[in-house]
């Protein structure tokens, strides 16, 4: 019988890239690439965030199966439909499919070639009011994904594997 810290120790999933995002300026709307350089020390190439410098939040990752997760949470549009929640409306630079992020939050991972160290748990903005309406933040609370700093660089590409390191 494996005790919890062998269960905690022990990723045998990988997952797999699906999207990316790079945010040019606040604000304004994100570029979807099918690849991006990422750097160590700042982050994406061409995302506003990476000009800050080194710090914990270089590169934001959102894991897909959490976005209907919150999308059945949130209150619907007036006239009655669903919202529609994707990694762009939460601004993340990557969306990941199949893999545990939060299994990572304090480890170290591969995104493709790139060796990445989550640094914590990525919490909503009160933005997530703006963007969702009334209930926007608590939906996204516990399913906002991970941040992490970039430790290898090079370039990630739609498809890329995830894998624990």
């Amino acid at each position: 019988m494996q005790t919890v810290p062998d269960l905690l120790a022990s990723i045998p999933q990988v997952g797999r890239l699906e999207w990316i995002g790079l945010s040019p300026a606040r604000r304004q709307p994100l570029i979807e690439p099918d690849e991006a350089v990422c750097r160590v020390g700042t982050g994406l190439d061409g995302d506003h965030h990476s000009l800050g410098g080194a710090g914990k939040r270089q590169v934001t990752l959102i894991q897909a199966e959490h976005l209907p997760a919150i999308a059945a949470t949130l209150t619907p549009l007036p006239d009655g439909s669903a919202r529609t929640v994707t990694p762009a409306t939460l601004r993340r630079n990557l969306c990941v499919a199949g893999f545990p992020l939060t299994a990572v939050k304090d480890r170290r991972f591969r995104v493709g070639e790139v060796l990445l160290e989550g640094t914590g748990l990525c919490h909503p903005c009160s933005r997530m009011e703006e963007t969702f309406g009334p209930g926007g933040y608590n939906a996204v609370r516990g399913h906002g994904g991970i941040t992490a700093r970039v430790l290898e660089e090079g370039t990630l590409r739609i498809g890329d594997a995830i894998a624990a390191a």
